[in-house]
């Protein structure tokens, strides 16, 4: 990955291997524009995005269908030093027939995803799982 200044708290970052690019800005709270992710939201997308990787990673080997479903990640800043402080995440699972045992194994996957395992463990987290069966 390449990350390049463009100057007014913007980079563009990329990821060299398919050329992918996005932009990140500093927040309205930090001197930036708030026009993009900032740093730290990246952070915490990261970590619901692997999180959903690796519950679609189980899924898939046991045939269950989790598409559609949907992480709701919510940000808490501390300041002196100004630092993520706490992450929220609220999983909403699309599934049919989901058993208590299925579900089990899919929290247990998302709280072993390499993020949420390189995590500081100062760093609150908070994670909350919904099942909405799916409307075939």
């Amino acid at each position: 990955m390449e990350v390049v200044y463009l100057g007014e708290l913007r980079n563009q970052a990329t990821h060299l291997a398919s050329s992918n690019t996005l932009i990140t800005d500093a927040p309205l709270d930090n001197q930036g524009r708030g026009e993009a992710f900032s740093p730290t939201d990246l952070l915490c997308t990261s970590l619901a995005a692997c999180m959903m990787t690796i519950m679609g990673i189980a899924a898939r080997e046991r045939d269950i269908n989790l598409k559609d479903s949907s992480v709701r990640i919510t940000k808490v800043m501390a300041a002196q030093p100004r630092r993520v402080s706490e992450i929220r995440l609220h999983f909403t699972l699309v599934s049919s027939d989901l058993n208590d045992h299925q579900l089990q194994v899919l929290k247990q996957a998302a709280h072993t995803c390499p993020v949420a395992l390189s995590i500081h463990p100062d760093i609150h987290l908070e994670v909350t799982f919904e099942v909405l069966e799916r409307s075939e």
